[in-house]
């Protein structure tokens, strides 16, 4: 039977057994064909070039479907070798030479050589290339440091960078240093990131929008042909709809599940996995405008939420109380001597007297599901209740994941006051560097959607990222993580366990601390 037969036969059947009803099915009536894994997505992906892409939805699909130069050593943050065997740094830390892994061709049938690494990240880190408009929110900020990119010869690359830059390895490893064929990118434009080719170890199939991604084995994949015939990529942008259909067999896999339905999946139909990693869910605060511009302000809102209510009932204990913008899974550099924001409805009324406001009006942004965003309507209404109950006067506006994305990422002046979000990162150095240095405002490229600006805080992560000792690094981001949570630019909720569910029929399944999944060795019966 023809892949795409197949594929399409899985989705009719899953339909086909959610429409009997969940309470009448046991998990293996669906009939989705052995070898064929169906995932369960929060959102539709936004496009499949790594270079146009910010969310771990998107990534979630492209770490299956192309390889970076290195890649996360399997349950780490350990940078191993991947499309490079080996490399070496100069002494000054500014130089990178790598050595490439010979005999591995593109999807579509290009050789991956040098001259590959270099179009990749020339598109993506010169202004006049011409494939560089990939999109409106490149993570091209991850290679900043680096001047120059050159072919040795045909199997080795070098890169050089304008200072020693701690995090540029791991950043290599992340989707936005994965590997793209530069003739696809040629032939393809700006469709490409609907027509994407890489090296991985599934190939692209078809994008029927709204309904799925299927991906294939990819027989001559360098680390090993992958054990499953295909993947297919459903996006379920319901969270309530995505527990039915696992609960029914429509899908085989389902990931970032609500709190509140894990107990739906005790048994032997299910397999429940969870793996701790570098999270924060936060509430982006607007300072450019509206009453937020005042720290007193900001802190009333950090005092008025209830955020052990919101771990403990709301997300059901599968997450701990953040205390600033540095999750703990970075342990050799979170703050240890930072303690959250204590709920303190009373302290958050003597603040909003002292700034003088009195019912500020709030607009809060609240996506329905999206990477990471921890039942994000629920607990998007328990906080509009909190600050209301000190005297905030909060309305909701509800969006679905792109949508949320496109009016949160360009900036919330002009928008709302207030928004969700919800970051996975890599490094100490990323979410800082990324979102609140007033370099990363949004019409500079970056994601400081709240528009905060500290010149200490600016000068902290400059050094930290250039500092040769993880030591120095350290010291540099635990001062940086409390000048931030005094100046409170957001408001610090939760760090989240990961979790997904998988049916019995599916074998060697387990997340990563990085929140990509990597489905090579998964197998379904």
């Amino acid at each position: 039977m023809k892949l795409l037969t197949l594929t399409r036969r899985a989705l009719m059947a899953g339909g086909a057994a959610l429409a009997l009803g969940v309470s009448s099915l046991a998990p293996a009536m669906a009939q989705t064909p052995p070898g064929v894994l169906i995932v369960g997505q929060v959102a539709e992906p936004q496009a499949l070039d790594p270079a146009a892409v910010t969310a771990v939805n998107d990534f979630r699909i492209l770490m299956n479907v192309y390889d970076g130069l290195v890649r996360y050593a399997s349950g780490t943050l350990e940078v191993e070798p991947a499309l490079a065997t080996d490399w070496e740094i100069s002494e000054d830390g500014t130089v990178y030479t790598f050595t490439l892994r010979e005999g591995v061709t593109f999807h579509d049938g290009t050789p991956f050589d040098a001259e590959a690494v270099v179009f990749n990240f020339e598109r993506m880190l010169n202004d006049d290339h011409p494939y560089h408009d990939t999109g409106p929110f490149p993570l091209a900020f991850f290679f900043s440091a680096v001047e120059t990119v050159e072919a040795v010869d045909d199997m080795t690359v070098r890169f050089t960078l304008n200072a020693p830059y701690a995090p540029f390895l791991s950043n290599l490893a992340y989707p936005t240093g994965l590997i793209v064929s530069p003739q696809a990118v040629m032939d393809q434009g700006a469709e490409f990131g609907r027509n994407p080719s890489g090296t991985g170890p599934f190939r692209f199939v078809e994008w029927r929008s709204n309904e799925a991604v299927v991906i294939e084995a990819n027989p001559d994949y360098w680390d090993g042909a992958p054990e499953l015939e295909a993947v297919v990529f459903r996006p379920i942008t319901d969270a309530n709809t995505r527990v039915a259909e696992m609960l029914s067999g429509g899908i085989d896999l389902m990931v970032e599940v609500p709190p509140v339905a894990l107990s739906e999946f005790q048994g032997d139909a299910f397999n429940i996995v969870e793996q701790a990693g570098p999270h924060l869910w936060f509430l982006i605060l607007n300072m450019r405008e509206g009453p937020f511009t005042d720290q007193l302000v900001r802190q009333a809102a950090n005092y008025a939420i209830n955020k052990t209510a919101l771990v403990e009932e709301v997300l059901e204990g599968t997450a701990a109380v953040a205390a600033g913008p540095t999750p703990p899974a970075f342990a050799w550099a979170y703050n240890e001597d930072l303690e959250p924001y204590p709920y303190d409805p009373d302290r958050a009324r003597e603040l909003l007297a002292e700034a003088g406001v009195e019912n500020p009006s709030i607009t809060f942004y609240v996506t329905e599901g999206g990477s990471g965003m921890l039942d994000p309507v629920a607990m998007g209404t328990a906080i509009q209740a909190d600050l209301e109950a000190v005297g905030f006067d909060v309305t909701i506006e509800t969006y679905e994941w792109n949508t949320f994305l496109g009016r949160v990422n360009p900036g919330l002046e002009g928008e709302a006051d207030m928004a969700e979000m919800a970051w996975m990162t890599n490094d100490p150095d990323t979410l800082p560097y990324l979102a609140l240095r007033t370099d990363a405002f949004p019409d500079a490229g970056g994601f400081n959607s709240g528009y905060y600006s500290n010149p200490e805080v600016d000068a902290l992560l400059e050094e930290a990222r250039t500092a040769t000792s993880q030591e120095r690094r350290a010291e540099l981001y635990r001062e940086m993580q409390a000048i931030v949570q005094e100046d409170a630019p957001w408001v610090f909720v939760a760090n989240w366990v990961q979790n997904a569910v998988t049916s019995d029929r599916v074998e060697n399944f387990s997340l990563e601390p990085s929140f990509f999944l990597l489905l090579d060795d998964v197998v379904k019966n």
